[in-house]
């Protein structure tokens, strides 16, 4: 690792450590201290770790990014929640401004009894020990997920007891306005038995701006709960943007997973699902659409640990420039885990003779009544396909941003929020020539 880089975060957690939410918690200090421990020792990955190998954080460990302690209202949020806020299906909005709960541009709306969304930060001064055990669940912390826990200062906390159902999704906005800043953000989810909610996770920031999102969401799904999670990802084209998604599923439990990504210079989502109880689902589907030179990261990692679970996964990424993008997708079927069914699938349309992929689904496969398989593709348009478009009379660029969105369009039709499904295919569209005539036809 970079020993100036090291030091400048150890030296940052020192300047601001008295200054973090829940100080004087005794537990919280310890867990802050051994994940900075962890963090001193291990260092940022590099290419010689296994998980890590076509991706380089180099770039990253050379900005001295600084956490900041404040959270200001400002004319670039104002026109940034112009820009991103989302239509009226979504019920509840909290925003966050440069890693800070910004009440003033938030509306958490009505909530049933028995439903709490807040702030983390309020939560670790006002009551920490409700969260106790959830922030301590670090079973697939990466060495961004400790320094997350070192740092972390805010993000939202979700908790619906048993059989609570929230009808209109949580939009999580979060925006980024100042640049040379980092933001460590934790967001905990947390539903018990039979509750149901739909989460919009959604991350923007001012162009050409570089700043460090870090980011770990936990999600726990106890028996018969029911979780849509949806990750929009609008960063800077300067910003880096690195995450984990953590679920632990319970009997009988399902959860949605949609992990839509637009690029940053860096951006890389690890999301790790276990499977801990019988008869649970998981349904992962992500969409990367980046160009120039960003590079995109994507890891999963689906764990069946009981009978009679379910998992598909379907991701696909469109890229142009001399773009890179990594899959690499795992499902393990643990001893016992009789009668899983797993299908995984990633396909990949390169624009560009620049633009690359490395993709890599595994299957590891410990018992024998199953039903798993997966595959990969990696290609360039159909000529055929392109043949045909044009002979009825349409030409060729519309022709060739018709197959973009027709490939593109199969994972932004499982998205069951009206506003974000429109949100994403005007993103889509936006980057596409001929948009005007592509939406005609």
């Amino acid at each position: 690792m970079n020993t100036d880089a090291r030091s400048h975060y150890l030296a940052d957690f020192a300047r601001v450590a008295d200054l973090l939410p829940g100080r004087g918690v005794p537990w919280l200090g310890r867990l802050r201290k051994d994940a900075l421990d962890q963090f001193a020792q291990r260092g940022f990955p590099t290419r010689k770790d296994e998980d890590w190998k076509y991706t380089s954080v180099a770039a990253l460990e050379r900005q001295h990014f600084h956490v900041a302690t404040d959270c200001r209202a400002n004319a670039g949020a104002d026109r940034l929640m112009n820009h991103y806020g989302l239509a009226a299906d979504v019920g509840h909005l909290l925003v966050f401004v440069d890693g800070r709960f910004a009440p003033w541009l938030s509306d958490i709306g009505a909530l049933p009894a028995g439903a709490l969304l807040s702030s983390l930060a309020d939560t670790l001064e006002a009551a920490p020990d409700v969260i106790e055990s959830y922030l301590a669940n670090n079973e697939h912390q990466t060495v961004f997920g400790a320094l997350n826990t070192a740092f972390m200062a805010d993000g939202a906390f979700l908790h619906l007891r048993r059989g609570i159902v929230l009808e209109a999704p949580v939009h999580l906005l979060f925006l980024s306005t100042r640049p040379d800043v980092a933001h460590h953000m934790r967001n905990l989810i947390v539903a018990e038995d039979g509750a149901q909610v739909t989460v919009i996770e959604h991350y923007a920031g001012i162009d050409d701006m570089a700043y460090f999102n870090n980011v770990v969401t936990s999600i726990f799904a106890e028996g018969n709960a029911a979780i849509a999670h949806h990750k929009l990802q609008q960063e800077g084209s300067a910003a880096f943007h690195v995450a984990g998604i953590h679920a632990a599923q319970q009997r009988d439990s399902r959860l949605e997973s949609h992990s839509i990504s637009f690029g940053a210079a860096l951006a890389r989502n690890d999301i790790t699902i276990v499977l801990h109880g019988n008869g649970g689902e998981a349904m992962l589907n992500g969409l990367y659409l980046v160009g120039g030179t960003q590079h995109v990261d994507h890891h999963t990692r689906i764990d069946h640990c009981q009978p009679n679970s379910t998992s598909r996964e379907h991701y696909r990424g469109v890229l142009e420039g001399q773009s890179h993008a990594v899959f690499n997708g795992k499902v393990i079927v643990q001893p016992g885990a009789q009668k899983t069914n797993a299908f995984q699938t990633n396909h990949n349309l390169l624009l560009s003779r620049e633009a690359e992929v490395d993709t890599k689904p595994e299957l590891q496969i410990y018992a024998d009544d199953v039903k798993c398989n997966h595959g990969a593709t990696v290609g360039k348009l159909d000529e055929a396909q392109l043949f045909y478009l044009r002979s009825r009379g349409i030409d060729e660029a519309v022709a060739h941003s018709l197959l973009v969105h027709a490939f593109a369009h199969d994972v932004i039709e499982r998205i069951r929020v009206a506003s974000l499904r429109t949100r994403v295919e005007r993103i889509l569209l936006a980057r596409l020539p001929q948009e005007e005539r592509i939406e005609e036809l």
